[in-house]
């Protein structure tokens, strides 16, 4: 049995560019970075090209990327890191209702030190209104932070409008650019946000490494303690294996973006198309426009999502029912519920997200197995409504 894989908003397989660039500092370039002798320079050397790359993908100078261990350290990173530091009577937060956890739960952290937080909501089309953020603004706002692509819908935020009505107010923007690196084009001074997060695995390169950029005077403070790695933002001695992996995955979007995101778009459409075309009761959740073109979001009614996942896997389709980070939880989505889907539809609701391996001929086969799984898990259904 072929088994395909359309999770790539989970994590993505490590191209063989980012596998034959680790090889040599797995094995020859052990020194510490921050030693003076040749094999620590050797390793400084591979760790200050790789920063180049990765800031090359962002449209950043390469003294304004910092390593981290992944996405979620980034957004930590930028969210505590700043809003910690704040001034005395800058104490609010404001961030949206679909963020990813690694930020919901570092401003309810905050909430908790005694910052403010205002969550806005989205309407169902994923989307937060510039209105609705020009509304929230207050003196005493120091950060915005909001996700530019959502993970489990792929709604891109208008971010450029976000970012101009914030800095007009004084105000600092983060992004949590995880799932749009590699994806869209970015350019940092273009978006005009300060902070912009991304993870290594998300573009295929390694695991356990990813990048904030920090747009130079930006007062950021450290989060971990211990030394002045990356400068004073970040102690702890730098995996270098990790970011050199990072900087050949943004070497390797960045080199084929265009075209590969006009590939995936139409595989993503075809997908669409190919279950609205032969699934009753199902429907795409979300904006249909200005979203990443890898990803779609689709209930099937009188389903349970994670009947339908272990029923496509038996097929060999590898899909999701939305964050990995949040696998196990019994609650529906919270970006689901946040676009206005109820607590059943949220329920019997499947991300499919492609990546490079994927082709039309596993589209259609997905296409087909999806048919015949929801058929058979419909006959079963003892809730079958139809």
């Amino acid at each position: 049995m072929n088994r395909w894989y359309f999770d790539h908003n989970a994590t993505t397989p490590a191209a063989p560019e980012v596998i034959a660039a680790l090889g040599p500092c797995l094995g020859e370039v052990y020194g510490n970075a921050s030693s003076i002798h040749h094999f620590g320079q050797q390793a400084r050397q591979r760790l200050e090209q790789a920063r180049r790359q990765v800031a090359d993908l962002v449209g950043a100078r390469p003294n304004e990327m910092v390593f981290t261990s992944g996405g979620t350290e980034a957004n930590n990173l930028a969210v505590l890191g700043l809003a910690r530091g704040a001034e005395p009577g800058r104490r609010h937060v404001i961030t949206s209702t679909i963020e990813h956890p690694s930020v919901l739960d570092a401003c309810r952290q905050l909430a908790r030190e005694g910052v403010e937080v205002t969550f806005l909501r989205v309407g169902s089309d994923g989307m937060i209104s510039p209105d609705d953020l020009r509304a929230a603004l207050r003196p005493s706002t120091i950060l915005v932070t909001v996700m530019h692509a959502n993970n489990e819908i792929g709604t891109l935020q208008p971010l450029r409008e976000i970012a101009a009505i914030a800095r007009q107010a004084g105000v600092t923007v983060h992004a949590d650019g995880v799932q749009s690196a590699g994806k869209v084009a970015i350019d940092v001074e273009e978006l005009g946000v300060d902070l912009f997060s991304l993870s290594g695995h998300k573009i295929y390169g390694p695991k356990g490494v990813g990048a904030l950029y920090v747009r130079r005077g930006t007062p950021l403070g450290p989060i971990l303690f211990g030394g002045h790695h990356e400068r004073d933002r970040r102690a702890g001695t730098e995996n270098v294996a990790g970011a050199v992996g990072l900087g050949a995955a943004a070497e390797l979007a960045g080199r084929g973006l265009p075209d590969e995101a006009e590939r995936l778009a139409a595989l993503r459409d075809r997908l669409e198309r190919g279950i609205l075309e032969r699934v009753e009761g199902a429907g795409v959740n979300g904006r249909r426009e200005a979203r990443v073109p890898n990803t779609t979001n689709i209930y099937f009614d009188d389903l349970q999502a994670e009947a339908l996942v272990i029923a496509l896997d038996l097929k060999g389709m590898a899909v999701s029912t939305g964050a990995a980070c949040s696998s196990g939880s019994v609650e529906p989505s919270h970006v689901l519920r946040a676009i206005g889907l109820s607590p059943e539809r949220a329920r019997a609701s499947i991300r499919f997200s492609l990546g490079r391996q994927n082709t039309a001929e596993q589209v259609d086969a997905l296409v087909e197995a999806v048919e015949a799984s929801v058929a058979h898990l419909r006959r079963l259904s003892p809730c079958l409504k139809r």
